[in-house]
């Protein structure tokens, strides 16, 4: 390597590694010649050529600390981690504190950090708490507290000034890709739900509230993401902004649910309001039949299950949607048909054999 290639070599702390987000952005990352990476999180990944590993409990302020004290080497920090807790009011606590550990750890050893990215979402328009204005937009108002979206933004913007780094905010809507093991997967939810329905011989029904099978939606493919992550943090122009960042089309579950219901080779039925929390408790052992007779991956039946996260989008009987016109005027023009998004994820789960 010539040595104004290592000049300009930056290097990716990915935090929240091996989320559907930081693992899409780090394959997107390795495409690029200039970028090095490491990617943080409490489970490990394998190291290979310019990427390794840290593991990392981002609670814990001493242990983040020496972990990460050493990285003198980081300019850019992409911040994906998430820690889920019962009350909107919980999760503030230890979602602020770890990016603050993260912060304060790699700021005071890395004199050539260029930027922090953050991901946010919707929370921050007040998306999760029930019908809110639409189309959304980055100048909105904030809402009433507790969010933890908007702490860590203010967290930021407060620590910034007088920094030789500065910051952006990305704010996908339901973020589409692949990924184990984790808790907000909706594409995974849809494939094993249909995979499991078609296994029992039941027609695709939508499990979610009768209004929500009617809503304006949209969606957000986590490899557009990642090329847009990467690029609100080295452009210049988009230093110490928020972005909303979509495929840049709306559906209806109404017209999207049969085109799946299609690919799986299933009928629809018509929707039956059902929580899969509740419903699909009980199909391990289904599950596991399904492993062994179609020799699929032996992933644990919690590693495909993101039930939770199902119940909550498919809850939404109010239109769901942001305007991303702001990305575009900065200068980020990728877009994605999302019909297409999810028929490519269904396929790449069959030929990863995660479902049949």
């Amino acid at each position: 390597m010539k040595s104004d290639q290592i000049e300009t070599m930056k290097t990716a702390l990915v935090v929240g590694a091996n989320g559907v987000i930081g693992r899409n952005l780090i394959n997107y990352l390795l495409t690029l010649s200039d970028w090095n990476v490491i990617g943080v999180s409490r489970r490990c990944g394998d190291d290979t050529g310019r990427l390794r590993y840290v593991p990392v409990n981002l609670l814990n302020e001493d242990e983040t600390r020496e972990k990460l004290g050493t990285l003198t080497e980081v300019t850019h920090i992409f911040y994906a981690a998430y820690q889920d807790r019962p009350t909107w009011a919980e999760l503030v606590q230890p979602n602020l504190s770890m990016l603050v550990n993260v912060v304060n750890a790699v700021e005071a050893v890395a004199p050539n950090l260029q930027h922090i990215s953050l991901m946010q979402g919707y929370k921050v328009y007040g998306a999760h708490l029930g019908p809110f204005k639409t189309p959304a937009k980055e100048t909105d108002a904030y809402h009433m507290p507790p969010e933890f979206n908007v702490d860590q933004q203010l967290f930021l913007e407060q620590r910034q000034p007088g920094s030789t780094w500065t910051w952006s905010a990305l704010r996908p809507s339901v973020v589409c890709g692949f990924a184990l093991g984790n808790p907000m997967n909706l594409a995974m939810v849809i494939a094993i739900y249909a995979s499991m329905s078609k296994e029992l011989g039941l027609p695709l029904r939508f499990p979610g509230k009768p209004g929500a099978y009617h809503s304006l939606l949209e969606m957000t493919d986590a490899g557009l993401l990642a090329r847009a992550t990467v690029w609100a943090a080295t452009d210049a122009g988009c230093a110490n902004q928020a972005f909303n960042i979509t495929n840049g089309d709306l559906f209806r579950w109404n017209e999207l649910w049969p085109k799946i219901a299609a690919f799986f080779e299933l009928e629809t039925a018509p929707p039956l309001p059902m929580s899969l929390e509740v419903v699909m408790a009980d199909k391990e052992p289904l599950w596991k039949s399904m492993v062994e007779k179609y020799g699929l991956e032996n992933n644990g039946y919690k590693d495909v299950s993101s039930w939770r996260f199902g119940d909550f989008v498919f809850a939404w009987d109010y239109d769901f949607f942001a305007d991303s016109s702001k990305a575009r005027r900065f200068g980020f023009h990728d877009f994605v048909d999302t019909e297409k998004m999810f028929m490519d994820i269904f396929e790449d789960f069959r030929q990863r054999k995660v479902i049949p």
